[in-house]
Protein backbone atom coordinates (compact mmCIF):
# COMPACT_ATOMS: atom_id res chain seq x y z
CA UNK A 1 0.00 0.00 0.00
CA UNK A 2 0.91 3.36 -0.76
CA UNK A 3 2.02 5.63 2.02
CA UNK A 4 1.37 9.12 -0.12
CA UNK A 5 1.92 11.92 1.60
CA UNK A 6 -1.88 12.71 0.84
CA UNK A 7 -2.65 9.50 2.89
CA UNK A 8 -0.54 10.53 5.85
CA UNK A 9 -2.29 13.64 6.15
CA UNK A 10 -5.66 12.11 5.37
CA UNK A 11 -5.05 10.17 8.30
CA UNK A 12 -3.66 12.90 10.64
CA UNK A 13 -7.23 15.11 9.79
CA UNK A 14 -9.03 11.91 10.76
CA UNK A 15 -7.07 11.96 13.86
CA UNK A 16 -7.80 15.88 14.39
CA UNK A 17 -11.59 15.83 13.28
CA UNK A 18 -12.06 13.01 16.00
CA UNK A 19 -14.08 14.85 18.67
CA UNK A 20 -16.28 14.10 22.08
CA UNK A 21 -20.04 14.96 20.89
CA UNK A 22 -23.18 14.49 23.37
CA UNK A 23 -26.22 15.52 21.39
CA UNK A 24 -26.50 12.53 19.31
CA UNK A 25 -30.15 11.16 17.76
CA UNK A 26 -31.29 7.77 17.37
CA UNK A 27 -30.46 7.76 13.46
CA UNK A 28 -27.23 6.47 11.67
CA UNK A 29 -25.86 8.04 8.62
CA UNK A 30 -24.46 4.36 7.24
CA UNK A 31 -26.04 1.02 7.36
CA UNK A 32 -25.90 -1.20 10.59
CA UNK A 33 -23.62 -3.57 8.30
CA UNK A 34 -21.35 -0.65 7.86
CA UNK A 35 -20.83 -0.03 11.53
CA UNK A 36 -19.91 -3.95 12.07
CA UNK A 37 -17.42 -3.63 9.07
CA UNK A 38 -16.02 -0.36 10.75
CA UNK A 39 -15.66 -2.39 14.12
CA UNK A 40 -14.44 -5.65 12.91
CA UNK A 41 -11.66 -3.94 11.21
CA UNK A 42 -10.71 -2.42 13.90
CA UNK A 43 -10.89 -5.33 16.04
CA UNK A 44 -8.94 -7.04 13.28
CA UNK A 45 -6.14 -4.38 12.78
CA UNK A 46 -5.30 -2.80 16.14
CA UNK A 47 -1.99 -3.44 17.31
CA UNK A 48 -1.95 -5.44 20.54
CA UNK A 49 1.04 -7.51 22.29
CA UNK A 50 2.63 -10.11 21.25
CA UNK A 51 -0.28 -10.29 18.93
CA UNK A 52 -2.50 -11.65 21.79
CA UNK A 53 -5.72 -10.06 20.27
CA UNK A 54 -7.35 -9.57 23.85
CA UNK A 55 -10.11 -7.34 22.57
CA UNK A 56 -13.52 -8.05 22.21
CA UNK A 57 -16.37 -5.61 21.22
CA UNK A 58 -19.93 -5.99 21.32
CA UNK A 59 -22.31 -3.60 19.52
CA UNK A 60 -25.92 -2.60 20.40
CA UNK A 61 -27.97 -0.95 18.16
CA UNK A 62 -31.28 0.53 18.64
CA UNK A 63 -33.72 -0.79 21.48
CA UNK A 64 -30.38 -3.27 22.77
CA UNK A 65 -28.96 0.06 23.19
CA UNK A 66 -31.94 1.85 24.67
CA UNK A 67 -31.97 -1.02 27.07
CA UNK A 68 -27.86 -1.06 27.89
CA UNK A 69 -28.75 2.92 29.36
CA UNK A 70 -32.36 2.12 30.45
CA UNK A 71 -29.93 -0.46 32.94
CA UNK A 72 -27.60 2.41 33.42
CA UNK A 73 -30.18 4.82 34.88
CA UNK A 74 -31.85 2.21 37.04
CA UNK A 75 -28.17 1.22 38.35
CA UNK A 76 -27.31 4.77 38.82
CA UNK A 77 -30.43 5.52 40.58
CA UNK A 78 -29.98 2.81 43.31
CA UNK A 79 -26.29 3.53 44.00
CA UNK A 80 -25.82 7.08 43.68
CA UNK A 81 -27.26 10.36 46.16
CA UNK A 82 -29.90 11.52 45.39
CA UNK A 83 -28.10 14.83 44.22
CA UNK A 84 -26.06 12.99 42.31
CA UNK A 85 -28.24 11.18 40.46
CA UNK A 86 -30.44 14.63 39.21
CA UNK A 87 -26.72 15.44 37.62
CA UNK A 88 -26.07 12.79 35.90
CA UNK A 89 -29.50 11.62 34.72
CA UNK A 90 -29.48 13.77 31.89
CA UNK A 91 -26.33 12.57 30.36
CA UNK A 92 -27.49 8.93 30.84
CA UNK A 93 -30.82 10.28 28.94
CA UNK A 94 -28.60 11.81 26.17
CA UNK A 95 -26.59 8.69 25.53
CA UNK A 96 -29.67 6.66 25.34
CA UNK A 97 -30.87 9.35 22.35
CA UNK A 98 -28.32 7.94 20.18
CA UNK A 99 -28.42 5.00 17.74
CA UNK A 100 -26.01 2.74 19.54
CA UNK A 101 -22.88 1.95 21.59
CA UNK A 102 -19.94 -0.48 21.09
CA UNK A 103 -18.76 -2.10 24.22
CA UNK A 104 -15.22 -2.54 24.70
CA UNK A 105 -13.69 -5.33 26.65
CA UNK A 106 -10.56 -7.59 27.47
CA UNK A 107 -10.23 -11.19 27.15
CA UNK A 108 -8.91 -12.00 30.39
CA UNK A 109 -8.70 -15.37 29.38
CA UNK A 110 -6.35 -14.49 26.38
CA UNK A 111 -4.29 -11.98 28.80
CA UNK A 112 -3.72 -14.86 31.50
CA UNK A 113 -2.21 -17.33 28.16
CA UNK A 114 0.08 -14.39 27.88
CA UNK A 115 0.91 -13.91 30.90
CA UNK A 116 1.92 -17.84 31.80
CA UNK A 117 3.97 -18.20 28.55
CA UNK A 118 5.86 -14.97 29.23
CA UNK A 119 6.56 -15.24 33.48
CA UNK A 120 8.55 -12.27 33.18
CA UNK A 121 6.97 -9.78 31.44
CA UNK A 122 3.59 -10.71 32.58
CA UNK A 123 3.65 -7.36 35.89
CA UNK A 124 3.24 -5.16 32.36
CA UNK A 125 1.06 -7.42 30.46
CA UNK A 126 -2.42 -5.34 31.83
CA UNK A 127 -1.20 -2.28 31.15
CA UNK A 128 -0.03 -3.50 27.68
CA UNK A 129 -3.43 -4.54 27.55
CA UNK A 130 -5.29 -0.81 28.29
CA UNK A 131 -2.74 0.44 25.36
CA UNK A 132 -4.21 -1.76 22.94
CA UNK A 133 -7.92 -1.62 23.91
CA UNK A 134 -7.68 2.24 23.72
CA UNK A 135 -6.45 2.04 20.41
CA UNK A 136 -9.05 0.26 19.10
CA UNK A 137 -11.63 2.85 20.65
CA UNK A 138 -9.80 4.97 18.66
CA UNK A 139 -9.60 3.22 15.48
CA UNK A 140 -13.77 2.91 15.72
CA UNK A 141 -14.64 6.67 16.83
CA UNK A 142 -12.44 8.00 14.31
CA UNK A 143 -13.85 6.07 11.30
CA UNK A 144 -17.43 6.33 12.75
CA UNK A 145 -16.87 10.05 13.05
CA UNK A 146 -15.85 9.69 9.00
CA UNK A 147 -18.73 8.31 8.32
CA UNK A 148 -20.64 11.33 9.50
CA UNK A 149 -21.32 10.01 13.15
CA UNK A 150 -20.53 11.94 16.37
CA UNK A 151 -20.01 9.74 19.13
CA UNK A 152 -18.68 9.82 23.14
CA UNK A 153 -16.58 7.38 25.63
CA UNK A 154 -18.11 6.67 28.60
CA UNK A 155 -16.65 3.81 32.00
CA UNK A 156 -19.81 3.35 33.73
CA UNK A 157 -17.94 -0.11 34.60
CA UNK A 158 -16.67 2.07 37.48
CA UNK A 159 -20.21 0.45 38.84
CA UNK A 160 -19.34 -3.01 39.34
CA UNK A 161 -23.49 -3.86 39.44
CA UNK A 162 -23.62 -2.02 35.45
CA UNK A 163 -20.94 -4.56 34.59
CA UNK A 164 -22.99 -7.68 36.26
CA UNK A 165 -25.96 -6.44 34.28
CA UNK A 166 -24.45 -5.55 31.04
CA UNK A 167 -22.74 -9.45 31.41
CA UNK A 168 -26.39 -11.00 32.18
CA UNK A 169 -28.20 -9.18 29.62
CA UNK A 170 -25.99 -9.85 26.87
CA UNK A 171 -24.25 -13.24 27.92
CA UNK A 172 -20.95 -12.09 28.37
CA UNK A 173 -18.40 -14.60 29.31
CA UNK A 174 -17.16 -14.05 33.01
CA UNK A 175 -13.56 -13.66 31.13
CA UNK A 176 -14.39 -10.29 29.48
CA UNK A 177 -13.37 -7.25 31.19
CA UNK A 178 -15.82 -4.16 30.43
CA UNK A 179 -13.73 -1.05 29.67
CA UNK A 180 -15.63 1.39 28.09
CA UNK A 181 -19.03 2.10 26.41
CA UNK A 182 -18.50 4.46 22.82
CA UNK A 183 -21.99 5.75 22.16
CA UNK A 184 -22.72 7.29 18.56
CA UNK A 185 -25.35 8.79 16.28
CA UNK A 186 -25.83 11.46 14.25
CA UNK A 187 -25.21 14.86 15.51
CA UNK A 188 -28.18 16.68 16.10
CA UNK A 189 -26.45 19.75 15.40
CA UNK A 190 -23.79 18.85 13.08
CA UNK A 191 -20.05 17.85 14.05
CA UNK A 192 -18.85 20.99 13.81
CA UNK A 193 -20.60 22.70 16.45
CA UNK A 194 -18.40 20.86 19.04
CA UNK A 195 -14.91 21.31 17.13
CA UNK A 196 -13.03 24.03 18.59
CA UNK A 197 -11.43 23.27 21.28
CA UNK A 198 -7.53 24.91 22.93
CA UNK A 199 -4.23 23.10 23.55
CA UNK A 200 -1.73 23.23 25.52
CA UNK A 201 1.66 24.49 24.12
CA UNK A 202 3.36 21.32 21.95
CA UNK A 203 7.05 22.34 23.29
CA UNK A 204 5.87 21.66 27.03
CA UNK A 205 4.50 18.31 25.48
CA UNK A 206 6.89 16.81 23.14
CA UNK A 207 10.65 17.15 23.25
CA UNK A 208 12.90 15.82 20.12
CA UNK A 209 16.67 14.79 20.39
CA UNK A 210 18.94 14.21 17.37
CA UNK A 211 17.06 16.13 14.66
CA UNK A 212 19.03 17.39 11.63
Amino acid sequence: MSSSKTSTDDFLAAAEYRRSVYTLTNKSTISDARIHEIINTAVKNAPSAFNVQSARAVVLLKEHHEKLWDLGDSLVKKAMPEAAYAGLAPRIQGFKAAYGSVLWFEDHAALDALKSKNPAIQHVVPEWSDHSNGMHQFIAWTALELEGLGANLQHYNFMPEFVDAVRKEWNIPDTWALHSQLVFGTPQHGLERSRERTYLPLEERVKVHGAS
